[in-house]
Order: structure tokens, then sequence, then C-alpha cells
């Protein structure tokens, strides 16, 4: 029984079963480290909603085509984005970031409180190809809402890959600051009401 009942402990901590690491097929092979960290492009553009609705969004094709109507017009790896114009539907992007269908998740609340992109997608700068950087399980959530102060920094540099350079302590004294701020109490935000309705 304890061997069935730690092998069963180490499958739910898995990368098998959380994806952790794992990366998805994509109808187009998007690089954001070429697009992020090579080319400065902000995610906020691309993920247009993040900052005003519950879903970060995924890019519009004419998004895309801002730039690849003028940069690497004839790719061959860009035939489905063409495609996509001209038929007018969208492309079918596999979800990397999945959450089940009973978890409630609000991206402008993370990002109006100074929760960075990094905090749960990783250092998606550094992936040639996008993977799960976080578990996404019930206790990589609680962690930061039993503790939140450490995961803040300011709004206006969520987007930044970097780390911002503060010290332990300057990452707490913020973070509590930001958390009388707007009146964040960790002992309410592992409520099981605040993210499964």
């Amino acid at each position: 029984m304890l061997i069935l009942a730690l092998g069963g402990w180490d499958y739910a901590r898995s990368s098998y079963q959380s994806q952790t690491g794992w990366v998805q097929d994509q109808p187009v092979p998007f690089s954001h480290k070429h697009h992020v960290a090579d080319d400065g492009i902000d995610c906020r553009y691309c993920h247009a909603s993040v900052e005003t609705s519950e879903n970060a969004g995924l890019p519009p094709t004419h998004t895309c085509m801002t730039c690849h109507s003028q940069l690497w017009t004839g790719a061959g790896v860009l035939e489905p984005v063409r495609e996509s114009l001209a038929s007018d539907k969208p492309i079918r992007w596999r979800r990397v970031a999945q959450l089940p269908d009973y978890v409630q998740f609000n991206h402008s609340i993370h990002i109006d409180r100074g929760v960075a992109c990094v905090e749960c997608h990783g250092r998606v700068d550094q992936m040639p190809l996008t993977w799960r950087a976080k578990p996404f399980q019930m206790q990589f959530c609680l962690e930061c809402h039993r503790d939140p102060a450490p995961h803040l920094r300011p709004p206006d540099l969520v987007t930044r890959m970097e780390p911002l350079g503060w010290s332990e302590k300057q990452k707490r004294a913020y973070g509590e600051q930001v958390m009388r701020v707007h009146r964040i109490d960790p002992k309410t935000l592992d409520n099981c009401g605040i993210c499964h309705r």
C-alpha cells in the first residue's frame, strides 16, 4: 500500500501529469524567444486583452500580419498565417497554459496588482518553442496566494522577463506595501470560492 501511495504521489507531481516542460505542437512554430527577446515585442502587443479581461487572449491574424505583410512574406512556415488572413478564419493555436474548466482565473486582476507574466509563464523570452513552465496545479497557485508579497512588482514592469535586481527584502517590502494599498489579505486568498466557481 505504501508503495502504491508513494507512486501515486510521484505521478501527481510529475512533469508527465502536469505537462511542465512539454512543447505543444502548433500550426505555426512561433518563437517567443525571437519575438520577445530578439525583437523586443511586449507581451501586451499580442495578448492585447490581458489588462482588461479574464483571458490574455490569443493574437488575431492581422496582428501577426502587421509585421509579416512586410517581413518574411514568402516564408513557407508562415503559410498558415497568410491562409488565415485570406480565408478570414482564425489560426487554431493550441493552449499551453490551459486550466481545468472548473478553475476561474482572471488575468487582469493579477496584472493590475503586479503579478508578472514570468511568475506563471516562465522566461518565454528564452523559449524558441513555448512550453508550460509551471505546473498550474492547485498547490502552485496556493503558494502564491498564501504569500503574495515576493511575487509582486510595479504594474508597468509585469511584462519584463528579467529579474528586477531587488533583494528578497526589497521584494517583500514592495509586495507588502502593495498588499496594504489594495487590502490584499492572504487569509482570504485560499478560500475555495476565489478560484472554484
